[in-house]
């Protein structure tokens, strides 16, 4: 985990873009908050990732602490990915910017273009560790 403190820049918010930044890792996370999945099951709901990318970025969370992975030992193997406290503490910032983004969409009128979010309804999120 040093190692990949080390890499993360110093500037808080160039952290956190690069901790949740890029096309999936958000996207992934919003799935998780529904619950432990296995990759087959985000698969499904991610038909435009592919398998290498999906798998790369759901390693690149863990490694930030953000996703858990369980490993069952029974035949045939099984993986379950879930979201961790610190994962669970950007709930509500993905709930904003799906809030944006529904706002974006109704200012260049194509709402009927956008699915609905569906975030669970806000829980309270436990306090993470001080720094």
């Amino acid at each position: 985990m040093a190692e990949t403190i080390k890499r993360l820049p110093m500037l808080p918010v160039e952290r956190a873009f690069k901790v949740v930044g890029g096309r999936w890792k958000a996207v992934i996370l919003y799935h998780l908050f529904e619950g432990p999945r296995r990759l087959s099951q985000l698969k499904r709901s991610l038909p435009e990732i592919s398998q290498k990318v999906l798998i790369q970025q759901l390693r690149e969370m863990e490694e930030h602490g953000l996703v858990h992975r369980e490993i069952f030992r029974q035949v045939p193997p099984r993986v379950d990915y879930s979201a961790t406290p610190l994962g669970l503490s950007l709930e509500p910032v993905l709930r904003a910017l799906c809030d944006w983004g529904q706002r974006h969409a109704a200012a260049l009128d194509e709402l009927d273009r956008l699915a609905e979010c569906r975030l669970r309804p806000a829980q309270p999120v436990a306090a993470l560790p001080a720094a």
